[in-house]
């Protein structure tokens, strides 16, 4: 297939565009509803582009459409009026814009081929907030409308400036722009509805899978990377060069221009990767290399193929444009000498990679259900990053402080753990840090408990046919949770109901031991002898053991939360000899007894720690002699270390970006 889309690149430059019609090279993978040309122009002096855009959308619903509905996502940033604006004060993960750093899209016309100019038709509209000043989406009444089977082709001439510095994912800083949600795109018409939501601060995207012709002219020396392919570079004569990328069954496009970038290339299976570094992180290329290889290899191993030759990797100049995904491209983002046992950039790309899967292969809802990208994206990053490198050290392994990726993600789950239900539309979530949670660790948390309970072998079958099965077609969450079923054999819903519908916790702790000498038997019927059990009577006691004596040792498990989930308890004896028992865990708590010569000293629930589901791991074992001396040395280690790292500013500051990226 990737041979077939090479090849194709190969005709393009011997046939020409057609905007009516974008030219097929290949079998269709996706129905190809929204087809975008687009021409555009980068005015380095004035930073504003101008472009001219033809789209061609296909009405495969079985409606009559009478309208299209567009967003106008770069109108986010136009002023602090925005529904974005309001809902994020002006911050996203951590960055601001400058004081004068407004970015706006504008639509000049719009018209059918040698049509009119339909521009007095468009009508803002605000379908999720009622704010009559947010203008990121419109929609247009169409002259005519548009049976099941017809198509329509609209010419779109529009200007743009992007916000600075890069912020929100788009924007510029000093000659270094990075274009994302940044031309004017149709809305999704799915369930016989449009389904085109605003541009808010907690939120992603949705949108149609399509082929792109994409000409993009900027200064004669800038280094141009962009989704897709690229397969001409015109010099235009006046300091200027166009370059012109094809992209076939995606449903966005990005790119990225400046003339400062290094670029680096390798391969990794059958897919070209390329890395555009910024000068200052030069030392770090191969660092870039080795990490997209690592996505690569294992998404393609483990969750099937990725059908496009090529992934570009951007290193941006200014964070807010870091840790993005878009179809064949994504960024990731360092900072000077970043030491390389803490594994930022490997996370980054690994996770960003991944979103070519979860969001792009699939192209689920990101405004209605963003669990299904971020979330299914954390699993496989939790489960690549561990495997890759080791579960205690995946994230951080800097001068004796480790740290994988599952306590990094509950760390960010934990401190929102019962807020909200993991659905819920984007911008409905009790806060900022609700969204995170559910969008990102807690189904990343909760889908590897799965995994654990299921096995590794059948959770990596149950996302390959996921991946492979809904390719391009919208799933649902009720989709995965169907191939899980299907897959495992088993009927989940039990665990999804809770895990998705609701905001119950799971939490089962050790409450109490408690030990009695039972006493020799006495009274009516009895002898003055020991009465013992028959396996005190059968088995020989650990030496050191008063063998005349017996104990009743009452263990006593909690269910903390509203989660419910079957869980393992480990018991310890005198001796060292280990129980492992089974409860469901439905009911409210479950007493385990024992009599025996030799005492209880430990339990512990979930002992093999299959379950970082968890909210509450501190309360999961008990004993009846507590050993302090390992917990005060960890103290004192913890406490240094978050002295260490609150004392580097530059660490503390890309730890918060990418908390609130992930």
């Amino acid at each position: 297939m990737k041979k077939a889309l090479l090849l194709s690149f190969l005709l393009l430059l011997t046939f020409p565009f057609l905007y009516s019609q974008p030219q097929l090279f290949q079998q269709p993978l996706s129905p190809r509803i929204a087809n975008y040309d687009i021409d555009v122009r980068l005015d380095a002096a004035t930073k504003k582009v101008s472009g001219h855009e033809v789209i061609r959308w296909l009405n495969t619903s079985t409606d009559v459409i009478s309208e299209l509905q567009f967003h106008l996502y770069l109108n986010a940033f136009r002023n602090n009026r925005s529904t974005f604006m309001k809902e994020s004060g002006g911050s996203s993960r951590g960055f601001r814009m400058d004081k004068e750093g407004w970015g706006f899209i504008e639509i000049q016309k719009i018209s059918l081929p040698d049509g009119p100019d339909l521009k007095p038709w468009m009508e803002f509209i605000h379908p999720d907030d009622n704010n009559a000043e947010d203008k990121t989406v419109f929609r247009l009444p169409l002259p005519t409308s548009l049976a099941p089977g017809d198509s329509v082709i609209l010419k779109i001439d529009f200007i743009e400036k992007l916000p600075e510095p890069a912020f929100a994912r788009s924007g510029s800083k000093g000659n270094f722009y990075f274009f994302g949600q940044w031309f004017p795109k149709a809305g999704v018409y799915i369930d016989g509805r449009w389904n085109c939501h605003q541009y808010h601060a907690n939120s992603e995207f949705f949108a149609d899978y399509g082929a792109y012709n994409v000409k993009l002219t900027v200064p004669e020396k800038d280094i141009v990377g962009a989704t897709g392919l690229e397969y001409a570079v015109k010099n235009n004569g006046d300091g200027t060069a166009t370059h012109s990328y094809h992209a076939e069954d995606v449903h966005d496009f990005a790119w990225t221009t400046s003339p400062d970038y290094i670029e680096v290339k390798t391969k990794e299976q059958d897919v070209d990767i390329r890395i555009l570094l910024q000068p200052e992180h030069k030392d770090q290329a191969q660092r870039h290399i080795d990490a997209a290889k690592v996505g690569v290899r294992y998404f393609q191993n483990w969750y099937g193929d990725y059908p496009f030759p090529n992934l570009t990797v951007v290193d941006p100049r200014s964070g807010g444009a870091g840790g993005m995904e878009y179809p064949t491209l994504i960024t990731a983002g360092t900072f000077y000498k970043l030491p390389e046992g803490l594994r930022m950039v490997e996370m980054v790309i690994v996770h960003e990679f991944g979103h070519n899967y979860w969001y792009h292969l699939l192209g689920s809802n990101e405004f209605e259900e963003s669990w299904m990208d971020e979330g299914i994206n954390t699993y496989s990053e939790i489960q690549i990053m561990d495997e890759e490198y080791g579960k205690s050290t995946s994230m951080i392994n800097l001068l004796g402080i480790k740290l994988g990726d599952v306590p990094y993600h509950r760390a960010s789950y934990t401190t929102a753990a019962d807020l909200d239900p993991t659905i819920r539309k984007a911008w409905e979530y009790y806060s900022g840090g609700s969204y995170g949670a559910n969008s990102y660790s807690k189904p990343g948390l909760f889908l590897t408990t799965i995994h654990n309970y299921l096995g590794k072998e059948t959770m990596l079958k149950v996302m390959h046919t996921y991946a492979d099965r809904w390719r391009f077609k919208h799933p649902k969450s009720q989709d995965f949770v169907n191939v899980v079923n299907e897959v495992s054999g088993r009927n989940l819903n039990w665990f999804f109901d809770q895990a998705l519908y609701t905001n119950a916790t799971l939490d089962y702790s050790v409450d109490r031991i408690v030990i009695n000498e039972v006493a020799d038997s006495r009274g009516f019927d009895f002898s003055w002898s020991v009465d013992q059990p028959d396996s005190a009577k059968t088995k020989e006691s650990p030496a050191g053991v008063d063998s005349a004596k017996v104990y009743k040792s009452e263990v006593s498990i909690r269910r903390l939360g509203a989660f419910k989930f079957p869980v393992k308890v480990e018991v310890m004896f005198e001796g060292g000899v280990k129980v492992r028992e089974q409860w469901d865990g439905l009911e409210l708590w479950k007493k385990f007894t024992y009599i025996k010569p030799v005492k209880v000293i430990s339990a512990t629930v979930d002992p093999d720690k299959k379950i970082p589901f968890d909210v509450n791991l501190t309360n999961n074992s008990k004993t009846i002699d507590p050993h302090t001396l390992g917990i005060n040395k960890l103290s004192v280690r913890f406490l240094f270390w978050v002295q260490f790292f609150m004392d580097q500013p530059d660490i503390m500051n890309l730890l918060s970006l990418f908390t609130s990226v992930f």
